[in-house]
């Protein structure tokens, strides 16, 4: 394929992500569904070129943006409040996944070597952060729930690669040794943290001297970049180290980014990861063809290999559910000793949390990363797909649907003793009117700002109200944003009228423009659905 054709073949993917993106939101399903299924579509469409997939450009090219941004707006406080759980999944599922799949490889395909069907279980068992954030991010969870899963998906890869490497090694060596595994397991995740740190720290320093937005947003990307390669060089967790590195940098953004850096960073992050997101499950659904390819595209192959698919797919779900029921149930009696204890989880938690295990494009990354020699490779290749594809359809389809009949929600409660936004909003005014009200004539007293001192306490009068009285001021409150938004429209258009005269400039428009925006869209949060429908 000549680099013009490679270059129409990713404009022509892009394309094909764009329209299923859109036509999944039309439908109400969510986007990875649907974006699986249109690559496996186009894989078979007459005409299109082979597109073999390099599996270490799949995980070098997409992950550590993805990773990034989802570590970035990972809460610390609420990942370390649930480290527990978070390492019972990342950890031990992983493990108990790997254990079972293997066994049950072995059963259905006596003639694999153990070895092997390890391997199998390694690249199946951990979930994967893509997958798990493009679903997660349409359905309603409480927010503990919501944190564990994101949680286990970004730091489960430490387990899952020391377990492929080991197993791939024995299986073609015929050797294991389980010191070494748990020393590779030690440095892989220990190093790959401090690789993540040490970066983040060197970020958070240039960002906080930087003084253009664009070179700010740049360096965001390559930290992301640098910190995966850092760590894969030094054969670490690259994974881990974008996850730590994320956290550094979501952790003091507040300090390092001013507002016209955050605001243009995370407009610029936004349609990145977008496109990554779209183009990956396509990719996944692309490789449909390789894998049938490589099985000799026949249709005895594929069914001498599908006994192993669908034992490995029921397998991974069996699993997974046998250790998320008895871990959470043994979690509930521990912190019953504790005098802070939290109130027990809902008994349909357990039944999300074991149905939420999407893979995605570490799995396929790593089956498509098997030597050409390897025992059993194009069985474990199908095998792995297979589950690829149940957890992205399947799970990922009816999870919303599920909690949705098991009446779980919550996904805007906050921990006791915090603010809710109106309250917080509330107090961000009080400091603001304070500091007016601060400033005065040293000769008379009268404030100095007398119009901003008045401003800022009709806001501190309306939010105030607005908390307490919130049902009974919904009219007056739609009322206000609706006619705060026209006057907002209305100076649109006649900014709009003037520069059509020839009476203002592009770049006098432009500036107001912006202005303008930022002033709706604050109105549009701060007044919610009422105004936004305005």
């Amino acid at each position: 394929m000549t680099p013009v054709a490679l270059f129409e073949l990713v404009l022509a993917l892009l394309s094909a992500a764009l329209v299923l993106s859109l036509a999944a939101a039309r439908l109400g399903l969510p986007p990875a569904a649907a974006l699986v299924v249109g690559g496996m579509a186009l894989a078979f469409a007459p005409g299109l070129p082979a597109f073999d997939l390099d599996p270490d450009l799949i995980m070098g090219l997409f992950l550590p943006p993805l990773l990034l941004e989802s570590a970035y707006f990972t809460v610390w406080r609420d990942f370390r409040a649930s480290l527990g759980p978070i390492l019972s999944l990342s950890l031990g599922a992983v493990m108990f996944t790997t254990l079972v799949v293997g066994l049950v490889a072995h059963w259905v395909v006596p003639g694999l070597p153990w070895a092997a069907c390890f391997a199998l279980g390694a690249i199946v068992s951990p979930p994967d952060a893509v997958s798990a954030k493009a679903v997660l991010a349409r359905v309603t969870l409480p927010r503990k729930t919501v944190t564990v899963l994101e949680g286990e998906s970004l730091v489960n890869d430490a387990s899952g690669l020391v377990l492929y490497r080991f197993a791939v090694a024995a299986a073609l060596t015929g050797a294991f040794d389980a010191f070494a595994a748990l020393g590779s397991f030690a440095w892989l995740a220990a190093a790959g943290i401090a690789v993540g740190v040490a970066l983040g720290f060197a970020a958070n320093w240039a960002i906080g001297r930087l003084q253009d937005t664009d070179a700010t947003t740049v360096v965001t990307f390559l930290v992301a970049y640098l910190a995966y390669l850092a760590a894969e060089e030094i054969h670490a967790s690259g994974v881990l180290a974008v996850v730590a590195c994320g956290l550094m940098l979501g952790g003091r953004e507040h300090e390092t980014f001013d507002a016209r850096t955050r605001t243009h960073a995370l407009a610029v992050w936004g349609f990145v990861v977008f496109l990554l997101e779209a183009l990956v499950f396509v990719l996944i659904g692309l490789a449909l063809r390789g894998v049938l390819t490589r099985m000799g595209g026949s249709e005895d192959a594929v069914l001498a290999g599908l006994p192993l698919a669908l034992a490995t797919t029921a397998a991974c779900v069996v699993a997974r559910l046998a250790w998320v029921f008895p871990a959470v149930h043994l979690s509930q009696i521990l912190a019953r000793r504790r005098s802070d204890a939290p109130p027990p989880l809902s008994p349909a938690i357990p039944l999300v949390i074991g149905w939420a295990g999407m893979r995605g494009v570490v799995t396929l990354a790593a089956a498509l990363a098997l030597p050409l020699g390897f025992p059993g490779r194009d069985p474990i290749l199908l095998a792995s797909f297979a589950v690829i594809l149940f957890t992205v359809l399947v799970q990922g389809t009816t999870l919303g649907p599920l909690i949705r009949r098991l009446r779980l929600g919550g996904g805007a409660s906050l921990p006791d003793g915090h603010l809710d936004a109106s309250m917080a909003r509330v107090a961000v005014n009080q400091a603001a009117l304070s500091v007016l009200e601060s400033l005065q004539e040293p000769e008379t007293g009268a404030h100095r700002h007398p119009r901003l001192v008045e401003q800022y306490r009709l806001r501190v009068w309306a939010t105030s109200r607005l908390r307490d009285e919130r049902q009974a001021a919904e009219p007056e409150r739609d009322a206000h944003f609706m006619a705060a938004l026209a006057a907002v429209q209305a100076g649109r258009k006649a900014l709009i009228a003037l520069h059509r005269d020839g009476v203002v400039h592009s770049s006098v428009l432009r500036t107001l423009e912006a202005e303008l925006d930022l002033e709706e869209l604050h109105l549009r949060q701060i007044g919610g659905e009422s105004a936004g429908h305005g």
